[in-house]
């Protein structure tokens, strides 16, 4: 199959979101034939994690990268640095809250995700994962067994559009009222274990779907190694010995998803417990083969902590809201548009704003709902403008994975992942 052009690539990745029907599906599979004769494949980062499991590497940690809009325009910054450094192990994800709120089903993110790899000349394994597949905690009391059938069938969704890498998220059900920690975590272990024996029923032939489980929910309180333990005692029971379990542990050291928000929209300095986190993720390799601990709720430290993930040995940093902040406060995001949006979200999520919020806290906390009711608006910002926030975004990104240590990981990945 001959190559695409670049405005052939640009045509199809827009008609892949913005098409009709057959239009849509026929230029998502084009660009999923485009990236198979290019060596662009989807792939699952289990192999990765169990070679860090097994002590094999060490002190490297897998930046994954929320995009809720622009997703095109950030990917391509995205594997310009990348390419740049070398960089082999990175993670595109997008979380079941995100899928609805920016309007992207799996199948167009992929194909987003895709596209960019081509257009900027990336080859190898490209990794996509469901971020927080989450237990909505009031649906789940109302009626356990449909809340879990609705995240099976989003899963059965993503990995059929090529997400070999989920992430469930169950901490929301731990019940730190119950007397013990087994107890606490009793729910979240069965519906996780149910969780990971769907996923092994529906993932393709020859592919290990790399699977997260959660202990702490973020912004709750920090997890210890004692919640690890029962967490994986519970689990591992209910899963049974013949079925191929986690590869990595979120857990909880004192972030919070977005950053906490001061009254003037800016966002206040975190405290995380690294000493904490680097002996989660020693626990979860030494004592359960798995890669490591994972640290959510990152994107808006100071930039000199990044540099402390990877000496705490964390397995992986999930990254979204700074990128969202760069894009919306970029000098070079049109004015005009921005009064738009800001009105707007005032108007339709009012009921949202609590009492005690000033108007900067409810527009920075509402604003990513914007990448969903201005898709279209957003995706077609002023050509140069895009290209502009895309050199910032890149930069960025440039940083993140120098301070991570994932440069000159082309080669490792390699070594370890099937595709």
């Amino acid at each position: 199959m001959a190559s695409a052009s670049q405005k052939e690539i640009d045509t199809l990745v827009e008609d892949a979101v913005f098409g009709v029907d057959a239009v849509r599906e026929s230029s998502r599979q084009r660009i999923r034939q485009l990236a198979s004769t290019q060596g662009i494949v989807s792939a699952s980062i289990d192999g990765l994690y169990q070679a860090a499991g097994k002590g094999l590497y060490s002190s490297i940690t897998v930046p994954a990268i929320n995009i809720r809009g622009m997703t095109y325009q950030v990917a391509r910054a995205v594997f310009r640095a990348a390419l740049k450094a070398k960089v082999g192990a990175f993670i595109f994800e997008i979380a079941r809250s995100e899928i609805d709120y920016t309007a992207q089903r799996p199948g167009e993110y992929a194909a987003c995700i895709l596209a960019a790899a081509l257009r900027e000349g990336f080859r190898g394994p490209v990794f996509l994962q469901g971020d927080h597949f989450q237990v909505n905690l009031a649906k789940y009391n109302a009626d356990p067994q449909q809340e879990v059938d609705s995240i099976k069938e989003l899963v059965r969704e993503a990995v059929s559009a090529g997400f070999y890498n989920i992430d469930i998220d169950a901490s929301t059900i731990v019940d730190l009222e119950k007397p013990s920690l087994e107890e606490e975590q009793e729910k979240n272990c069965q519906v996780t274990a149910d969780m990971t024996r769907f996923i092994r029923e529906v993932e393709p032939a020859g592919v290990s779907v790399s699977v997260g489980g959660e202990i702490g929910e973020v912004g709750g309180r920090n997890s210890t190694v004692a919640d690890l333990t029962a967490f994986m005692i519970g689990y591992l029971r209910l899963l049974g010995p013949d079925v191929r379990g986690l590869s990595k542990i979120s857990v909880q050291t004192g972030t919070a998803h977005g950053g906490v928000v001061l009254p003037d929209g800016s966002i206040a300095s975190v405290s995380i417990t690294f000493d904490t986190l680097k002996e989660l993720s020693r626990a979860a390799r030494e004592d359960y083969g798995m890669g490591g601990a994972v640290q959510h709720g990152a994107s808006t430290l100071p930039d000199d902590a990044f540099d402390l993930f990877p000496q705490a040995d964390t397995l992986e940093v999930h990254l979204a809201t700074g990128f969202q902040n760069i894009i919306f406060d970029s000098p070079y995001f049109p004015k005009e548009l921005l009064d738009t949006i800001n009105r707007h979200l005032g108007d339709k999520y009012a009921g949202e704003r609590k009492q005690e919020d000033t108007v900067e806290q409810f527009l920075y906390k509402t604003r990513k709902k914007a990448f969903g009711d201005f898709k279209k608006e957003i995706w077609e910002l002023p050509p140069e403008d895009l290209g502009k926030i895309g050199n910032i975004l890149e930069e960025r990104f440039s940083l993140l994975f120098n301070k991570l240590k994932v440069g000159d990981t082309v080669d490792l990945v390699n070594r370890f992942v099937n595709y």
